[in-house]
């Protein structure tokens, strides 16, 4: 349904390559930056990262992923993909050949109009999330994170990942993102549901925007 909401019985006779449903364990790669691209992604469940190596050596997170996004649309045009994609948590994807979207783009003005907006929706998404976690204060930012990653279903709870992931995603040094979590969860903020430190219930948001709290 990511891709092919819009396509009727007819533009779905076209389609002569498999669609493959795959799972992933959380860590695996999909993948890999500057690979040759056999395929887009949908992801049906679960949590991916999309994230690049700067030329310090350092790992920025561009992107996170959620159910209904889609993977590697640049590969499209490029041929390869502009970044790694890393499972978050487990997992799971539907992979459509490279030549099934092309064929079905040339044969159907829907599924082309569909392929832009999404094209449209990631870039927007990528350039919101980078004006939110990665400027203002250190604990701005991680006040923003812990907003961005709340439940679409429960907004009240928010997800939240190692503090190296955290870090990489908003350019602050792990040991910044652990303090800040942890002076958010003092002043009542946020608490932890669960004993790993991954699931946060927020008691109060306008503490987490607040620069001196």
């Amino acid at each position: 349904m990511a891709l092919f909401a819009s396509l009727t019985e007819n533009d779905f006779s076209h389609i002569h390559a498999p669609i493959d449903d795959l799972a992933y364990r959380s860590g695996e790669t999909l993948h890999a930056e500057g690979q040759v691209a056999r395929g887009v992604y949908t992801l049906r469940s679960g949590m991916l990262k999309l994230s690049r190596v700067t030329a310090d050596g350092r790992q920025r997170i561009l992107r996170l992923l959620r159910p209904g996004d889609v993977v590697g649309l640049e590969a499209l045009a490029t041929e390869r993909y502009d970044s790694d994609a890393i499972a978050l948590t487990d997992a799971t994807v539907c992979r459509i050949p490279t030549e099934v979207i092309h064929h079905l783009s040339q044969q159907s003005p829907r599924m082309h109009a569909g392929l832009l907006n999404k094209w449209q929706k990631a870039l927007r998404e990528a350039d919101d999330w980078l004006a939110a976690i990665n400027f203002g204060t250190a604990r701005q930012r991680v006040g923003q994170f812990v907003l961005k990653m709340r439940h679409s279903t429960d907004p009240s709870l928010s997800t939240l990942f190692s503090r190296d992931d955290m870090g990489a995603m908003m350019d602050l040094k792990l040991e910044t993102v652990s303090r800040e979590v942890s002076r958010l969860v003092k002043v009542g903020a946020i608490k932890a549901v669960d004993k790993q430190g991954r699931l946060y219930r927020i008691l109060d948001e306008s503490l987490l925007l607040s620069p001196d709290n």
